[in-house]
């Protein structure tokens, strides 16, 4: 099943202005590809209750980011609240 014919592209906006959404493209990717794609889902709550985990425990507090300079979401805050104390 296609998207449908008026919403266009499926990205917000072009490389560079204020629509530029590649991480969050990225993220979903990502996603898509560590979770989702990997087993059937029986139930809608088995599903949130897999994707709330992948967000909460493994993407927020343990997979790398290149946005963030290949630290964890904690680490980078960690190192941010540092920055700004010194």
């Amino acid at each position: 099943m296609g998207k449908p014919a008026s919403w266009g592209r499926w990205g917000l906006g072009t490389v560079g202005d204020a629509l530029d959404n590649a991480v969050a493209e990225s993220f979903f990717a990502t996603l898509q590809v560590e979770l989702l794609n990997r087993q059937p889902w029986q139930t809608r709550a088995q599903l949130t209750t897999a994707i709330f985990d992948y967000i909460e425990v493994f993407f927020n507090r343990q997979r790398l980011h290149s946005t963030l300079g290949y630290l964890n979401p904690t680490e980078y805050e960690e190192v941010y609240a540092l920055q700004q104390a010194a």
